[in-house]
């Protein structure tokens, strides 16, 4: 963990100025060149030092963010919806003479996960902790979500973004996404959800449909990429985390076995055996439940599930007006910056070599007078915002195009039989 000194006012002040890339998030938000509402009424929230709370700020442009950003010097500062009105304006925008009404219209749909709620299955680390084992978990859940997301949903300006300690923060920029309303995006967490319950609840996966005594019912398609990619890293992840190699942790195996024959069977041998790994616990799983029938063999599936697929916050995800940190912001616990993470690249992804403020400000003192960013190994990063900028912008451009069409008219070729026909279509309505 970094010294408390790298978040220091002094190197927060200078992170800003030098460092953080305003213009890009400011393009990132905005989804245009030219400031909109989807910038200038939109919510930013800072949290300063002595954990003092500022809401409802707005800016109409990236040099007023920064400007502002300097002035109060934050520890971070959080990005909220594009409101009706600007928030700086939400008292007028509420009185009864205006006839306005202050309420969120757009925002990104944005998902959190977090190393803390693997603390029932990961061994390594607890709590705050995180190394690069544990993180296979993560890797895990955003190859899972990203899919799910892409395929299932059809979405696919997705940036995945590093807390900066121990989780990871999703944005969608779709414009389908965008204006979801609070009611569709819990419709979408809750098609997402499967890990549900408490400590208390040991079996944490029901999601068979037409289960009965003999039939455990059918896993729904919708999780058969993620029962395929849990399988592909459980015996990696049980030889490296150990599951089931305290007594703890093979009981709690065994309680989501269905089949009280085959638990006491293996609670004798392994009460006796003590020392036996995980993966050799889970071969003698295997063994004892085949031949004995589907359900057994569906609750090895839903085992699988219950210790790899991703778990959400989902009320980080339910509500338009839900403020989540900016990228590139910096944990003050760690000094890590928030950075950008490549989907295809996730496994290869270490949280301990994520640039900290005092590293980036050490590197752009070497690189000399008029340096930026750019001369820093936080260029990797922005350059990665900025490219997928690059596609959000062309679906705002293919938009308008459709958009003119519809209103404007326009002719079309076509083919009929072999022949050339140019045919003119308008439609008054978009």
């Amino acid at each position: 963990m970094a010294d408390s000194a790298e978040t220091s006012p002094e190197m927060m002040l200078q992170f800003y100025r030098m460092l953080y890339p305003f213009k890009s998030i400011f393009t990132w938000l905005n989804q245009e060149h030219t400031p909109k509402d989807l910038f200038t009424n939109r919510e930013f929230a800072f949290t300063l030092q002595g954990d003092v709370y500022l809401r409802y700020n707005c800016f109409s442009n990236a040099d007023e963010l920064k400007k502002q950003v300097c002035a109060l010097n934050p520890t971070r500062f959080e990005i909220g919806p594009m409101y009706s009105s600007r928030p700086s304006e939400r008292k007028l925008a509420r009185s009864v003479k205006s006839g306005k009404l202050f309420t969120p219209l757009k925002r990104e749909l944005v998902f959190d996960i977090d190393m803390t709620d693997y603390d029932g299955v990961r061994t390594c680390c607890t709590s705050a902790g995180i190394c690069k084992r544990c993180w296979a978990f993560i890797a895990n859940a955003v190859r899972v979500l990203d899919s799910a997301l892409r395929t299932q949903f059809g979405y696919h300006q997705l940036l995945w973004v590093y807390s900066g300690r121990r989780g990871i923060h999703l944005w969608v920029s779709d414009d389908e996404a965008m204006g979801l309303t609070d009611e569709l995006r819990r419709a979408v967490v809750g098609a997402l959800t499967v890990i549900e319950g408490g400590k208390e609840m040991a079996k944490k996966v029901n999601v068979r449909s037409m289960s009965t005594k003999s039939h455990p019912g059918e896993l729904p398609p919708s999780l058969w990429h993620a029962r395929d990619e849990g399988s592909r890293m459980w015996y990696p992840l049980l030889d490296d985390q150990e599951c089931f190699l305290s007594e703890d942790g093979w009981r709690t195996l065994l309680k989501l076995v269905p089949d009280k024959k085959i638990v006491e069977t293996l609670e004798k041998r392994w009460e006796k055996q003590p020392g036996i790994e995980s993966s050799k616990k889970w071969e003698e799983l295997k063994a004892e439940v085949k031949g004995t029938g589907a359900r057994n063999l569906a609750a090895l599936e839903d085992i699988i599930l219950q210790y790899t697929y991703p778990r959400l916050d989902a009320e980080v995800s339910k509500h338009r007006n839900h403020l989540l940190k900016a990228p590139f912001c910096v944990h003050p616990k760690t000094g890590r910056v928030c950075v950008p993470v490549d989907p295809n690249r996730v496994d290869n992804f270490d949280p301990d070599a994520v640039p900290t403020v005092m590293q980036l400000l050490q590197e752009l003192d070497k690189a000399g007078e008029g340096a930026n960013w750019e001369h820093t190994s936080l260029k990797q990063y922005v350059d990665m915002l900025d490219r997928h900028v690059v596609g959000i912008l062309d679906d705002v451009r293919r938009r308008e195009r459709a958009r003119a069409v519809l209103q404007n008219g326009a002719w079309v070729l076509l083919y009929f039989r072999g022949i050339k026909v140019y045919w003119h279509f308008r439609s008054w309505k978009i």
